[in-house]
């Protein structure tokens, strides 16, 4: 069975259908508050280095590059056990990985739920 994985923003309204809400940054979202943003779990441990985030910047032509590298920190050990963790909130039940990002189809957010689906490269391989 396929995980069911959607991105969202955290800033937008709650649905039914979130499933288990995660937030995915490493940065609290600026401007909420924490009682205010309806999460199951905050695994900033799964979200790019400040290096990478850094350097991405989100800028839609570095997406691949950073999609990239993403993908190869989330094989260090400081991302493993985080990423093993939302891999198993994924297998339970649906799940949504919420971004303060307003491009959210180019985010870690995204880049996860391609992973978490199958549709990315394994984090293992």
């Amino acid at each position: 069975m396929t995980a069911q994985v959607a991105c969202r923003r955290v800033y937008e309204d709650t649905s039914p259908q979130d499933g288990t809400r995660v937030l995915v940054d490493r940065v609290w979202p600026r401007g909420m508050r924490k009682e205010d943003a309806r999460l199951d779990e905050w695994l900033r441990d799964v979200a790019p280095s400040t290096e990478l985030r850094r350097w991405y910047g989100h800028e839609p032509d570095r997406f691949a590059e950073f999609r990239r590298r993403y993908l190869a920190e989330l094989r260090d050990p400081g991302h493993r056990e985080a990423a093993a963790h939302l891999r198993d909130l994924a297998a339970r039940a649906r799940l949504t990985l919420l971004t303060a990002t307003k491009d959210v189809e180019h985010s870690q957010a995204a880049v996860l739920a391609e992973w978490l689906t199958g549709r990315g490269r394994s984090v293992d391989g």
